[in-house]
């Protein structure tokens, strides 16, 4: 039996019938949440056949309201503000990640693609925080699976930081990963048809100050049964063409994209779908296929869009918002638009009709997702971006410089490319190695800061134990190096 179903909304049968056209009582589903209201339906051609609500019209006003219900649901679902933040300055959907607590801790030691003290080993098991003792760039020919638990605090990084870059990394299931201040890029060598950085399925992840580029598909990509991931500080830029995508941010479940720079993306700068939290963002110089692209789908989105900066480049020749549909119901506002190309910043707020959303059904009421603590007004948020975004710490290399140049031009700069190496700014990112601060007992905490701050620094075993704030004190250490917001 395949119930009747409208969007996400199923019916299933209760109680069956033995004849075609028998009512029935049916209870209705949202997504994977039940709720458990028996409505009259009606069954067609025999015990095989679909189900239909009865009667159909006043039904369809009652899968409205329960849409509305159900999503409420889902948001009341989300780990409450109390819950201990991933690191301070957390925010969103993903907010709430654990990572490695409570794990152990694993010293990157060398930039090798496999083996002891690589990169890859460092992600392969679960309940882990990496701390990294070089700097540079790991060159990987196989792609990477993140394991769940896993704090990868690349700010730790001497030097310039660290690059991952080859064939692109997979968090399919990496439940409650921290990922902070690190650079993935994948490349023309990465696999055909793959992303950067992809999603397919997990829970409770937050990436930080993140640097993706060059991706064969997406550049970084959530598609699947994921739930609360938030994307806050990062670059997402030159998706090679010829897709050339910035990603898809799809789920039902739970996506904030705060103060992120999408660039040199031909299309889907992002393309959402589901729930979805969309503040202080930048997008720059998108191509044919589309800044903003809302939906274009089937299912049921809802959508804050809030204090956003859409600025056209050299490539860019269509609208910021395209593919919206009467099944997008986003929250829109002050979201700004300069399209001159004039060197100039000088964009104005977009109007608050479908001529400028592209056809979404445009919602009066903010869904009450969890927002930033603080919400720029849009060109605001421009100076903020350029000056924090990605991998900033240690230091922001040429290729993310080159990338925020090419912002500051305001239209006159910028490039779709094919191939990394052809590109204006070629370059896999952090070069050579430096060496990390004397740690002897080796817990991942420099002697100097132990001393200074009441641990032992021939004991490592207080690395990983609890500190009166609720994090590891390794977690107190990682955390102390880069600004809490």
């Amino acid at each position: 039996m395949v119930p009747w179903h409208d969007d996400h909304i199923r019916l299933s049968m209760r109680r069956a019938g033995k004849m075609a056209n028998r009512q029935v009582r049916c209870r209705v589903k949202y997504g994977n949440y039940p709720i458990f209201l028996h409505i009259p339906c009606y069954r067609g051609g025999g015990l095989g056949g679909h189900l239909f609500p009865q009667p159909l019209p006043e039904i369809r006003t009652v899968m409205a309201i329960l849409k509305f219900l159900a999503t409420s649901l889902v948001v009341a679902l989300i780990p409450s503000v109390s819950a201990l933040l991933a690191f301070p300055g957390a925010e969103g959907f993903g907010r709430n990640a654990v990572g490695g607590r409570a794990g152990s801790v694993y010293h990157v030691t060398n930039l090798d693609d496999s083996g002891a003290g690589s990169f890859r080993d460092a992600v392969s098991k679960a309940n882990r925080i990496v701390v990294f003792d070089v700097g540079g760039t790991i060159k990987i020919t196989t792609r990477i699976a993140v394991s769940k638990n896993i704090y990868i605090a690349g700010q730790t990084a001497p030097g310039d930081g660290i690059t991952v870059y080859g064939n692109g990394v997979s968090f399919s299931n990496a439940d409650e990963a921290i990922v902070r201040y690190i650079r993935f890029r994948m490349g023309k060598g990465g696999d055909s048809g793959k992303d950067g950085v992809a999603i397919a399925e997990g829970s409770n992840m937050i990436f930080d100050h993140v640097s993706s580029a060059w991706g064969r598909d997406e550049t970084f990509s959530i598609n699947g049964d994921v739930h609360n991931v938030t994307i806050q500080d990062t670059i997402i830029g030159q998706g090679l063409e010829t897709h050339s995508c910035g990603g898809l941010m799809q789920s039902d479940y739970g996506v904030s994209l705060f103060r992120n720079l999408y660039i040199d993306n031909k299309t889907r700068n992002p393309k959402v779908k589901g729930m979805n939290d969309f503040q202080n963002n930048v997008i720059y110089n998108w191509g044919g296929g589309g800044a903003y692209i809302a939906g274009d789908s089937a299912g049921q989105s809802n959508a804050n869009i809030v204090n956003n900066y859409f600025i056209s480049g050299p490539s860019t020749g269509v609208t910021a918002f395209t593919r919206g549909n009467a099944n997008f119901h986003g929250y829109v506002s002050e979201n700004y638009y300069d399209n001159d190309k004039d060197g100039t910043l000088n964009g104005t707020p977009l109007c608050v009709e479908t001529s400028c959303y592209s056809d979404m059904d445009i919602q009066k009421a903010k869904f009450n997702y969890p927002g930033p603590g603080r919400v720029m007004d849009a060109p605001d948020a421009v100076t903020h971006v350029l000056k924090n975004v990605g991998t900033v710490f240690p230091a922001r290399d040429d290729v993310d410089k080159g990338l925020v140049a090419e912002v500051e031009s305001y239209g006159k700069k910028g490039e779709l490319i094919s191939d990394e190496n052809a590109s204006l700014l070629s370059g896999s990112g952090a070069g050579g190695t430096a060496t990390a601060a004397t740690d002897t007992d080796g817990d991942g905490i420099p002697d100097a800061w132990e001393s200074a701050n009441g641990l032992d620094p021939k004991d490592a075993s207080d690395a990983i134990k609890i500190s009166s704030s609720g994090y590891a004190n390794i977690e107190v250490y990682v955390n102390s190096l880069v600004p809490s917001s």
